[in-house]
């Protein structure tokens, strides 16, 4: 059918694990804004949530659930997998990933690394199809494409019956964070001054390093000794670099640690525990 034709021909056009960099970064060859800008136009799939027939998409996943998150120099493949249904049982299924306020007018997105989704039966109205996606932060990723993506997903019977998808779910792409601490002296005695310091980075996706982050909530937390759980001690914001420095009173043996509750394009994140002993 046309449809399917149109998207293996579009999706085979470019390199597939090939991330598009913004529209405004990238040339006609390989922009995944004219990508799907051709799908709709030449496979005649029309607005958000179009539907012919009974076909349905549901049990949209992407990454198990959780976000996708890139290190400075990170590959990363992950899952989209969703439900398709229809009287007839699904003929065949794809998905992109995108991102920007529309379909229309994309700011960035990925193609899968297959041609079309791998669709498992489950019954005979019913499968279970998935594609994967990579990133890579060495390939075309920009700090600026971190935050929301979407799922664009198109599924069809095989009675031709279909239902397309601009925007079939959300997930999270985040730059990796890292946190550092020491806590000194070490040992200490008890009721004397501890210093706790420590730093707090994030992937750059446009020099594969790691820079600091300012600004940011962080809250220091103790685990006494012999326990497993830590509790927060105090909150404090990180200064220029990500530098983290405050200070609290010895009391007993325990593990000292920050931990950084993340934001929408910069992943959660807790350091390693630093011991202290006192005496």
């Amino acid at each position: 059918m046309r449809i399917r034709a149109s998207v293996a021909v579009m999706t085979g056009a470019l390199a597939l694990s090939a991330l598009a960099v913004p529209a405004a970064q990238a040339d006609d060859s390989n922009s995944v804004s004219k990508f799907t800008r051709s799908i709709k136009a030449d496979a005649a799939v029309g607005p958000a949530d179009d539907v012919s027939g009974d076909t349905t998409i549901s049990n949209v996943v992407v990454n198990g659930g959780k976000p996708v998150v890139m290190g400075a120099t990170t590959k990363n493949t992950f899952t989209v997998s969703f439900t398709a249904t229809d009287d007839s049982g699904i003929d065949w299924a794809a998905a992109v990933v995108w991102r920007g306020s529309t379909f229309d007018d994309l700011d960035g997105g990925m193609v899968p690394n297959e041609e079309e989704a791998v669709c498992t039966k489950v019954n005979a109205t019913t499968s279970t199809c998935k594609q994967t996606f990579t990133f890579d932060a060495k390939y075309g990723l920009v700090n600026s494409l971190a935050g929301g993506w979407k799922v664009w997903a198109l599924a069809q019977g095989t009675d031709f019956d279909f239902v397309q998808k601009d925007n079939a779910k959300g997930f999270s792409l985040q730059r990796m964070s890292k946190l550092t601490v020491n806590a000194s002296p070490e040992p200490v005695v008890k009721g004397k001054t501890i210093t706790v310091t420590g730093a707090l980075t994030r992937a750059d996706w446009e020099t594969n390093k790691y820079a600091g982050l300012s600004g940011q909530s962080v809250v220091l937390q103790f685990r006494k000794a012999g326990t497993t759980n830590y509790t927060n001690v105090k909150g404090i914001k990180s200064a220029t670099g990500g530098a983290l420095k405050t200070t609290v009173t010895a009391s007993t043996d325990g593990y000292y640690r920050f931990t950084y509750a993340g934001i929408a394009s910069t992943a959660a994140v807790s350091a390693a525990g630093d011991y202290v002993d006192v005496k």
